[in-house]
């Protein structure tokens, strides 16, 4: 070998030598952390439907007004939910009473919000009944009504409806009048907000009845079936105690005591009533 091949291996020297990759100490790496899982969304729980029998007493209260001429085009009556009575209410739709059906009973909740049929126009003034409800909890049924014999005891200085028959006892405790001007000011006489709904069941407080300066009466009771006997028995009482005054000398009239008013309630007057109207319309009578 001669001195220029020895110089040439000596100036390139051997291979660096590798360290087996098996030699080498593993850094342990950690996988990317999961984001917790969502829970499902759970869609708003649908309101199961009213029972038949509290739909079909409602549309039937709604006709038997209408046939008595206690509501035209306009009025209303509505009773708790019997589902969850503390918190809901049933009332039709904006439609004529005469024209009720199972189908436009709308659901509420106490504050007058509708709960089903929201994409459909509701009764401007449901808040007499969501009001009322809050305020009386032994109070079931409500009824709005312009009937036309009750207006003039509303607006008339010094006119008192009170009691004339045994069926008109529940007007015996008194009959109040709300003057919407206290409550709202120069309005177009209609109840169309909660704060007015308010005032309006406060002003009839523990009693049956309360006249409407104006605008007409709205009258309570323990079920469908009370309510309605007394809108109906509050507008006879008033077109009979009209004639009564036409007739008494100096317009003097004899009304029913308290203990009258309060023993002529106790009777079975309504359900008898309720069991006549409910045959005349169903029957077609």
């Amino acid at each position: 070998m001669d001195a220029k091949t020895v110089q040439t291996k000596t100036a390139r020297g051997k291979a660096p030598t590798k360290v087996p990759t098996t030699a080498r100490a593993k850094v342990p790496t950690k996988a990317p952390a999961k984001a917790p899982a969502k829970a499902p969304t759970k869609a708003p729980a649908k309101l199961s439907r009213p029972s038949k029998l509290q739909l079909d007493d409602l549309v039937l209260a709604n006709k038997i007004l209408f046939r008595f001429n206690i509501v035209d085009a306009f009025g209303h009556v509505s009773v708790r939910d019997e589902r969850d009575p503390k918190n809901r209410y049933l009332m039709s739709r904006h439609i004529p009473p005469g024209m009720v059906t199972a189908r436009d009973i709308v659901t509420f909740d106490m504050d007058s919000n509708p709960l089903t049929h929201v994409d459909m126009p509701q009764m401007s003034e449901r808040y007499i009944h969501g009001e009322i409800y809050k305020l009386r909890p032994n109070v079931v049924s409500v009824v709005h009504c312009h009937a036309r014999p009750l207006i003039p005891f509303g607006t008339a200085k010094g006119a008192k409806l009170r009691p004339m028959t045994h069926m008109c006892g529940f007007l015996g405790c008194g009959v109040p009048i709300y003057e919407i001007r206290d409550a709202g000011g120069m309005t177009d006489m209609l109840v169309r907000t909660a704060p007015l709904g308010q005032a309006l069941a406060e002003v009839l407080g523990d009693k049956s009845v309360v006249l409407m300066r104006g605008h007409g009466a709205t009258m309570v009771g323990t079920s469908i079936e009370e309510a309605v006997f007394r809108a109906i028995f509050a507008t006879e009482n008033a077109t009979i105690q009209m004639q009564a005054h036409a007739l008494a000398i100096d317009g003097e009239v004899e009304f029913l005591s308290d203990e009258e008013s309060t023993k002529s309630s106790r009777g079975r007057n309504v359900p008898r009533a309720w069991t006549l109207w409910k045959h005349q319309i169903t029957a077609g009578g």
